[in-house]
C-alpha cells in the first residue's frame, strides 16, 4: 500500500486501526477537535521561519507533483532550507516539515505542537529517516522541533526561545531495522480481505485514544471494566486479559470501595446514597453572601500576549451568580471579553468589582478557577491582593460528590458536574446543555471565542449571546446542584 509518514504512525500504533480507517471508517467515533489541529497548523507554519528563509512545497493532491518540485529544488540550490520537502521510496511516502541543505548533506527537522518529545514522534522522524536515506540522500541530523514551555512571552515573540530542537539522530539511526520490519508487516497485514481478530489492549490508549475502541469493544457485556471511572488503563487492561470484565467478576476482585461501590449501585440498582453527617460537615464551612464561579479559558500554542507560555490558560468569561444572604434571592453577573485582544486585564478588574473581599465564592472542581486566579494576580500587580483574596475564600462544590456524601447510580461512578447534574435533575430542561444553541461544553466555548473575531458582527453577537447563555447555565447548575444539597439535609 501507500504509506505515509501518519500511516506509518498509525500503522505502528496498531495495524488494524490502520485497517479499519480503509475497510471501515464509517465505525470510527470522535477525534481531536478543531482547536488541536488549528494549533498544529500555526506553530508548523511558524517553525518554518526557524532557520531563516525557506522555500516551501506548495501542497499537491498530486503528490508526484510535490515530489518532483522538491527535486528541482534541491538541483538548483547547494544550500537551503526546504519545508514541506516531499520524497517517496517504493510507496514510502513523506513530507519533512523542514529539510536543511548544506551541499550534499541533510538535516531532517520534525516539527511538533507538543512541549515535549514522545516516542511516537521519533518513530515519525525514524521514518522519514529511512525514506531519505533509502533514496540515496546523506542524512547527518535527524532533530524533533517542540515547544518550550518554560518560555514566557514578554515583547517580540522570540522563535530560537519559544522551540526546543532535541537531536535524536543515534534514535533515528539505531530504529533502521525495525522501521523496515514494520512497513513489511503493515503492507502484509493491509492486504487482508476479512476484517483482523486482533484483541483490544493497551496500544489502544498510547500513544492516542483510537477512533475505534468503541467498536472494537462492541461485544463485550455492559457495563464491564472500561466503565469503571478513575481506574487507569492498565488496571483495566490487566482485568481484561486475566478474562475479568464484567462487573459481575469485578466484584470478587480485590477493589478499593470506589469501584466496588459504583459496581454494586449498578448491578443492584440500589437507593440514592445520602450521608447527611459528610455534606452537612461540608455546608457548615460556607457563609453567606455566598457566590457562585465559573471561568471559560482558551489556548494558544503560540503565546501572543505578555506573561503567557505555550498552552497557557488565557481566561475570557465568567459567570457569577449569587446570594447577599440567606433569604435566597438569586442575583447573577457576567463578564465576556471583545474578540482580537488579551482579555485578561479586564477579566480580572471586572472580577475585583464583582467579588467583594472575604466573600466565600464555589466554584466546581475549583482546582481550575484559583489556578486562572493566581495567574491573574501574577500578571497584575495592582490587582494582586484583591485577587488573591477572592482566591483564598474559594471552596469547592464538588467535595460532597468527589467524598461520596451524596452518590446515585446514574452518577457511573463520576463525581464530574457532566455526570452530577443529569443524575440529580434527570427530567430538567433547563438544566440540559443539549437544548443550548451552538455552545454546549468548554470545548466549543473554547474554539468559539478564539475565532470570533473573524466573524461578521451579526455572526459575533449571536455567538456572544450564546456564550453567555452557556457559561450562564454553568453557575446556574451549581446553585441548583447547592440547593438540592440544602434540600436533602433539610436546611431549606
Amino acid at each position: 500500500m501507500n504509506l505515509s509518514k501518519s500511516k506509518y504512525c498509525e500503522g505502528f500504533q496498531c495495524k488494524k486501526m490502520l485497517w479499519l480507517e480503509k475497510n471501515r471508517p464509517e465505525e470510527k467515533g470522535e477525534e481531536s477537535n478543531q482547536a488541536v489541529l488549528d494549533n498544529g497548523t500555526e506553530v508548523g507554519i511558524l517553525a518554518k521561519q526557524l532557520f531563516g528563509d525557506y522555500i516551501d512545497i506548495d501542497f499537491q493532491d498530486n503528490l508526484s507533483g510535490m515530489i518532483q518540485d522538491t527535486k528541482k529544488v534541491i538541483e538548483e540550490n547547494e544550500v537551503c532550507n526546504i519545508t514541506e520537502a516531499s520524497f517517496d521510496y517504493n510507496h514510502n511516502f513523506c513530507s519533512v516539515d523542514i529539510l536543511r541543505k548544506n551541499h550534499s548533506s541533510y538535516e531532517i527537522y520534525e516539527v511538533k505542537s507538543s512541549t515535549e518529545v514522545k516516542d511516537i514522534y521519533i518513530e515519525d522522524a525514524s521514518y522519514q529517516y529511512y525514506v531519505l536515506t533509502s533514496l540515496g540522500y546523506k542524512v547527518d541530523k535527524v532533530s524533533i522541533v517542540h515547544l518550550n514551555s518554560h518560555y514566557v512571552r514578554q515583547g517580540d515573540l522570540s522563535l530560537k526561545e519559544l522551540f526546543t530542537i532535541v537531536d535524536i539522530t543515534d534514535l533515528a539511526k539505531k530504529k533502521q531495522k525495525e522501521i523496515k520490519k514494520t512497513i513489511q508487516e503493515i503492507n502484509d497485514y493491509m492486504e487482508q480481505t476479512e476484517e483482523p481478530k486482533d484483541d483490544i489492549g493497551m496500544h489502544c490508549t498510547k500513544p492516542y485514544d483510537c477512533p475505534f475502541f468503541e467498536y472494537c469493544t462492541k461485544n463485550l457485556e455492559k457495563p464491564n471494566v472500561f466503565d469503571i471511572r478513575g481506574m487507569r488503563s492498565s488496571s483495566k487492561f490487566k482485568y481484561y486479559d486475566k478474562g475479568v470484565y464484567t462487573f459481575k467478576d469485578l466484584i470478587k476482585e480485590d477493589l478499593n470501595d470506589k469501584y466496588l461501590e459504583q459496581i454494586d449501585f449498578e448491578m443492584n440498582e440500589k437507593e440514592d446514597k445520602i450521608e447527611e453527617k459528610g455534606i452537612n460537615d461540608f455546608l457548615d464551612t460556607l457563609s453567606y453572601p455566598l457566590y457562585f464561579l465559573d471561568f471559560e479559558t482558551f489556548q494558544q500554542a503560540i503565546p501572543m500576549y505578555d506573561g503567557i507560555s505555550p498552552y497557557g490558560q488565557i481566561p475570557f468569561q465568567y459567570s457569577l451568580h449569587y446570594y447577599e444572604n440567606d433569604k435566597m434571592e438569586l442575583k447573577h453577573k457576567e463578564f465576556l471579553a471583545e474578540a482580537g485582544i488579551d482579555p485578561r486585564r479586564s477579566l480580572a478588574e471586572s472580577l475585583v468589582r464583582d467579588i467583594p473581599k472575604d466573600v466565600c465564592t464555589l466554584a466546581y472542581n475549583m482546582s481550575f478557577e484559583k489556578t486562572v486566579i493566581k495567574s491573574l494576580a501574577k500578571n497584575y500587580p495592582d490587582l494582586r491582593e484583591h485577587l488573591l483574596n477572592i482566591h483564598d475564600h474559594i471552596k469547592d462544590l464538588m467535595i460532597p460528590f468527589y467524598n461520596r456524601n451524596y452518590y446515585t447510580r446514574n452518577m457511573q461512578g463520576s463525581y464530574s458536574i457532566k455526570y452530577v447534574l443529569p443524575a440529580l435533575f434527570p427530567n430538567d430542561p433547563s438544566l440540559n446543555y443539549h437544548n443550548l444553541e451552538e455552545i454546549h461544553n468548554g470545548g466549543e466555548a473554547m474554539n468559539a471565542y478564539a475565532t470570533m473575531g473573524e466573524l461578521t458582527k451579526e455572526e459575533q453577537e449571536s455567538l456572544r449571546k450564546n456564550l453567555l447563555k452557556y457559561c450562564g447555565l454553568d453557575t446556574y447548575a451549581m446553585v441548583k446542584i447547592y440547593e438540592k444539597l440544602l434540600e436533602v439535609t433539610n436546611r431549606r
